[in-house]
């Protein structure tokens, strides 16, 4: 009775996700019906229009042409009716054996229960639900019927609707999406030389397979595209997916649009955790900001380093003239000012850290410093990185470092050991987190050069980390790690290091 229970289980899942799909299904044939009302009015308009500026010579003409619109716009119609009505007496049945095989989940005598079972599965077997074909059998489409007479007023007796141009076929395998970029190519399913340009459309969405009807963004569109392939850069990924569809374009009208293509474009996406930060933090959502007027009274913490952390977009900067360093002044000297019950963070660990958990895969984002920022580090930790821990100072985290603050520093620091780096501190610092393969490594975001790796296994799910001292960080997430980067892992250099390199740093 279980296994029969467990596959019940998954006919009614089937079932459900089917109903769904046909759903979908009916809004875009609902609205592809609209589609046909709206756009053969708008073309009978316009042939009206063309038609009032012509003579009785017209008149028969005109008539034939108003009749193969509405024969046209009645066999469209027809078709959709024809599908709508299929798909709806579908979808009841379906609902209907969806509702018996929820009911039968309550039987409990086991025979009554198995012929049930048996009976849901002979007619899931024949339900026209899966036999449905969900693709329009006709498009919305009327251009083909449009005209233009301005060239063939002096041809009147052989007047004939404008070519249109097929719809281009997008070619999957030639599509390629990387570093944030998306390259989509397509074809002509035959020569058309015709053709003037392509528009290409595209919209962000987090649904696989055929775009939806509802609850969409609205497409973008890139218009005048002269060759068969356009690339979109500069792109952050922020949904799983983007959906393409192409269409051809000659001098007078824009043909059918290819079939609408769906390409993966999953990417870390991460704000900081203002709950997670030091009080003597300003955050908002991908920037940091060190605050020496926050925070409420706390005492010093003994051999504490100061430390904070950073995201995307600058925030205002403040006055920091004569601002002393944490080394020599103690927070709790200043008066009280309670901002909430942020304390994740105390004394002089100036941290905040990303609100997403790495658990698995390869995942990259960038960071970059406001020009005069006195300190701050940039890597990764463990949650259970203590309230008193600075990043790189414990076994739970892992950071590179730099200090402008008396004497200029950058240095790589995991369990309170630290090895300086010779090389010069970037504009923007890239951050590589293998989770599966034990590696974090940092590098110049525009050159792409190695700065430092750490090589380690990871025990339990990190969180992006940051801390920052006079000065503020922003953030840059939604981006694939970069080709470069990919292939500099497969053959690093003399700069890569481990942890266990690392020389002890005096506290």
């Amino acid at each position: 009775m279980d296994s029969q229970k467990e596959a019940l289980q998954r006919i009614i899942s089937t079932l459900a996700s089917k109903n769904d799909e046909i759903q979908n299904f009916i809004d875009t044939l609902n609205q592809t019906l609209k589609g046909v009302q709206e756009n053969s009015s708008n073309i009978l308009s316009e042939l009206d229009e063309e038609f009032d500026s012509l003579y009785s010579i017209l008149d028969e003409v005109k008539e034939s042409m108003v009749n193969s619109i509405k024969q046209e716009q009645a066999r469209k119609s027809q078709e959709l009716q024809s599908q709508l009505s299929q798909c709806n007496n579908a979808l009841e049945n379906s609902e209907e054996l969806l509702e018996f095989a929820t009911r039968s989940l309550d039987i409990k005598e086991p025979e009554e229960f198995s012929k049930a079972a048996r009976q849901i599965k002979d007619r899931v077997t024949m339900a026209s639900a899966f036999r449905l074909s969900l693709k329009p059998k006709v498009s919305d489409n009327m251009t083909h019927l449009m005209v233009d007479f301005s060239q063939e007023r002096q041809m009147l007796q052989t007047l004939k609707f404008l070519p249109v141009p097929k719809a281009p076929e997008i070619d999957p395998v030639e599509c390629l999406v990387a570093d944030n970029s998306v390259t989509v190519a397509w074809r002509m399913p035959e020569e058309d030389n015709k053709i003037d340009h392509f528009v290409l459309e595209y919209r962000k969405t987090n649904f696989d397979g055929l775009p939806r009807v509802k609850d969409e963004r609205c497409w973008e569109v890139i218009d005048n595209i002269k060759g068969t392939e356009y690339t979109l850069s500069g792109l952050k990924f922020d949904s799983k997916y983007m959906n393409f569809r192409v269409r051809a374009c000659n001098k007078a009208v824009a043909g059918e649009y290819s079939d609408p293509v769906t390409l993966e474009t999953k990417a870390l996406n991460f704000n900081l955790d203002n709950s997670s930060s030091h009080l003597n933090l300003r955050v908002e959502d991908t920037c940091v900001e060190w605050d020496p007027t926050g925070g409420k009274g706390q005492e010093k913490v003994k051999g504490k380093e100061n430390k904070g952390s950073g995201h995307v977009t600058s925030l205002k900067k403040h006055t920091r003239s004569g601002t002393p360093s944490p080394k020599r002044t103690s927070v709790g000297s200043r008066p009280p000012a309670v901002r909430g019950s942020r304390d994740r963070f105390t004394g002089e660990s100036y941290t905040v850290l990303g609100d997403t958990a790495i658990e698995n895969g390869q995942h990259y984002w960038e960071v970059k410093a406001q020009k005069d920022c006195k300190s701050y580090s940039v890597g990764v930790a463990y949650k259970t990185l203590g309230k008193f821990d600075q990043l790189g100072k414990t076994n739970t985290s892992w950071c590179i470092h730099v200090n402008n603050w008396l004497q200029n520093t950058f240095a790589a620091k995991h369990n309170n050991k630290v090895k300086a780096l010779d090389v010069t501190v970037p504009e923007r610092i890239g951050v590589f987190c293998d989770f599966d393969g034990g590696l974090l490594s940092f590098y110049d975001a525009n050159s792409k050069q190695l700065l430092y790796s750490f090589k380690t296994k990871f025990t339990q799910p990190v969180l992006p980390g940051f801390m920052v001292w006079c000065g503020g960080l922003s953030l840059s997430t939604g981006m694939q790690v970069p080709s470069a980067v990919r292939t500099l892992q497969k053959s690093e250099n003399g700069m890569t290091g481990s942890a266990s390199s690392l020389n002890t740093v005096p506290q």
